[in-house]
């Protein structure tokens, strides 16, 4: 199965690390957070990805061109008898990484439109290049195939981003909750679909957030994946210090490949 994950934004919301490369390079514990993803969905056997590059696309492919030699110990030989012998073996054995350019301006919607050339079989999944969770991407994908609808997009109880004040008719406070849990779902990406969504995708300037996805919840075609686990996405400079922190602390709730 292939997973597509959305590589094209701007970033303009972490412009401090955005400035001089997509926000996908953007590093987490000295390696980029999309590593981070593509190691989750691999965790789950999913190890065969296309990369819908945007903006500075081209620094994206230098890195997975760059992958062994930077990954690796190695011997090179130089002249007309040039080789290379890697040594040792990096853990992301057998990743299978299309780079697909879809274009600088191109919607959500169209990207995927654009990289669906790449796709094979009845079911795929797309997420964000920017947000990391500890998703049971297995047992996602079994509740997707059980109720048969054309997507599924994993839902989770967001915190507010302010305190929340309980106020008494004479103006008194009477109850202070520092961010709390918002009633209702939000989407955290890690969507799946089935090869029936591209019908509902017209062209660079389409949204998969809006027009798609809005028609899906009309005709009863889309469901929600309720994960109570971790996710965080990396939209500003104080989350992507608060994912190096928690990196750091050695307490980071995605990084599941490695209990």
């Amino acid at each position: 199965m292939k997973v597509l994950i959305l590589c094209g934004g701007q970033g303009t919301r972490l412009r401090e690390e955005t400035e001089f490369r997509p926000k996908p390079l953007v590093e987490v514990g000295q390696r980029p957070i999309l590593w981070h993803i593509m190691k989750l969905f691999a965790h789950h056997g999913l190890r065969e990805f296309v990369l819908c590059l945007g903006y500075r696309g081209k620094m994206i492919k230098d890195y997975f061109l760059n992958y062994e030699a930077m990954n690796n110990d190695f011997t090179i030989c130089l002249g007309q008898r040039h080789s290379v012998t890697l040594h040792d073996a990096h853990e992301e054995q057998d990743f299978r990484v299309t780079l697909a350019d879809t274009g600088e301006e191109t919607m959500t919607g169209g990207r995927i439109q654009r990289a669906a050339r790449y796709l094979d079989g009845d079911t795929f999944m797309v997420t964000y290049g920017d947000g990391v969770a500890n998703v049971d991407i297995t047992r996602l994908l079994a509740f997707h195939k059980s109720h048969g609808r054309i997507a599924t997009v994993t839902a989770i109880r967001p915190y507010s981003r302010f305190g929340a004040l309980e106020v008494d008719g004479a103006d008194r406070v009477v109850n202070f909750a520092e961010k709390p849990q918002i009633e209702g779902w939000s989407s955290a990406g890690f969507f799946v679909f089935n090869r029936r969504l591209l019908d509902y995708l017209d062209g660079d300037s389409c949204i998969l957030e809006r027009e798609p996805l809005e028609r899906l919840t009309q005709q009863g075609e889309l469901m929600i994946y309720r994960h109570d686990g971790f996710f965080f996405a990396m939209d500003t400079y104080r989350e992507y210090k608060a994912l190096n922190d928690l990196w750091d602390s050695g307490q980071a709730p995605w990084k599941v490949w490695a209990k």
